[in-house]
C-alpha cells in the first residue's frame, strides 16, 4: 500500500563531467557524458523507495509523449515506485536538466521544465491520483507550478498526510507567493542560501520566526550542505544541528552532489513514514545526502542496507 506520494518535478539529466566549471564565454572540455534519469521529486520518490521497499512509494508528475517518457516509467517501475499517478502530456517534450559537474563535486544547471509545467489541479484531482494522494501519510512537494502545489498540499493536508515542501526554484517568487501553499505545510525545506534569499538570512531563530508567522507550527529545515542540516520553528523554540558525514574519515570522496538534497529529503521522509522523530529522520537525511555525494549517478542514494552501514559506521567514529 502507498504510504508517500511525491508530486513534482521528473527530468531526463545530461550530465556533464568538466575538470572545473567554465568562466563567462569559455570553452571547456568535456571527459565524460551520462544520460540518466532525474528532477527532484521523482529522485525524492527513488531515495524513499529504496529505504521503504517497493509499492510504499506513488510518484505524481508530468511526462512528454517522447521516447524519454517511456524510458522514465520504466526507471520507476524498475525501482518499486507506483508511476499509475504519470499523466502524459501529447505534443510537448519531456523536461530535461543539463548539468556541468567539475572535479570537486561542484555544478552548475540548466533546465527544461517542459511537461513538468502541465500538471495542474484539475489533474491532481482525478480518480486515480486523488486515490492515491487520499491514502498516504505522508507526503512531499518538489517544483511542481504554484497552482498544483497549492492543490496537492492542500488535498494532502486534508486526508491527514504530512507534507514536505522544497519549493526549489519557485522560491525566487519571494515569501508572499509561496503564503497560499504555506498554510498546509509541515515542514518547509531550502539550502542556506535560498533561505537568504527568500527571507533575508539563513539563521534558524530568525527563519523560525519568519516562517512561523506566515504557518503557525511550521517547521523549516536549512539544508548546509557540507555542514550538515538544522531543523528550527515548530511547537517549541528548540532547534536540531546534524553535522555532515565525515566521509574522508571513512575513506569516501566527493565526486558529485547533484541530487544530495534529493537524497536527504527521500531518507528523512522515508524515517517520518516509519515513525521516526525528527532528530533521527535528519541524521537518516543527512548520511543519505553524504553516501549519494559519493556517486557520480544523480540517483545516488542508498538502499536501507547501504544506509544502515554507512550510520553504523558514523556513529563508530
Amino acid at each position: 500500500m502507498v504510504e508517500l506520494v511525491c508530486c513534482g518535478a521528473i527530468n531526463w539529466d545530461i550530465n556533464l563531467f568538466t575538470e572545473r566549471l567554465p568562466r563567462t564565454g569559455e570553452e571547456v572540455p568535456v571527459h565524460e557524458i551520462q544520460r540518466v534519469s532525474g528532477g527532484t521529486a521523482a529522485n525524492v520518490s527513488v531515495a524513499a523507495a529504496r529505504i521503504l521497499g517497493p509499492g510504499r512509494v506513488a510518484f505524481i508528475g508530468t511526462l512528454g509523449d517522447d521516447e524519454i517518457a517511456a524510458e522514465q516509467l520504466s526507471i520507476l517501475e524498475g525501482e518499486g515506485v507506483d508511476s499509475s499517478g504519470v499523466l502524459r502530456v501529447p505534443g510537448v517534450e519531456s523536461g530535461q536538466a543539463y548539468i556541468t559537474i567539475d572535479s570537486r563535486g561542484a555544478n552548475e544547471i540548466h533546465t527544461y521544465f517542459g511537461a513538468n509545467l502541465h500538471l495542474t489541479r484539475q489533474s491532481l484531482e482525478e480518480p486515480g491520483r486523488l486515490g492515491l494522494i487520499r491514502g498516504a501519510r505522508a507526503a512531499v512537494l518538489m517544483d511542481p507550478p504554484l497552482e498544483a502545489a497549492e492543490a496537492f498540499a492542500g488535498l494532502c493536508k486534508e486526508s491527514g498526510a504530512t507534507v514536505i515542501w522544497d519549493p526549489g526554484v519557485y522560491a525566487e517568487l519571494g515569501i508572499e507567493a509561496l503564503s497560499h501553499v504555506l498554510g498546509n505545510v509541515d515542514y518547509f525545506i531550502l539550502n542556506h542560501l535560498e533561505f537568504e534569499n527568500l527571507l533575508g538570512t539563513s539563521d534558524p531563530g530568525e527563519v523560525g520566526a519568519l516562517l512561523s508567522a506566515e504557518r503557525r507550527g511550521i517547521r523549516a529545515i536549512i539544508k548546509r550542505g557540507g555542514e550538515g542540516c538544522t531543523l528550527c520553528g515548530g511547537a517549541t523554540t528548540a532547534m536540531i544541528h546534524i553535522g555532515a558525514v565525515p566521509l574522508e574519515r571513512l575513506g569516501l570522496r566527493v565526486v558529485n552532489t547533484v541530487g544530495c538534497g534529493d537524497a536527504f529529503i527521500g531518507a528523512f521522509v522515508a524515517a517520518k513514514v516509519e515513525g521516526m522523530d525528527d532528530l533521527e529522520a535528519l541524521r537518516r537525511g543527512c548520511a543519505a545526502g553524504s553516501f549519494k555525494a559519493t556517486r557520480t549517478e544523480t540517483r545516488g542514494g542508498p538502499t536501507r542496507e547501504e544506509l544502515d552501514g554507512l550510520l553504523l559506521r558514523w556513529r563508530e567514529l
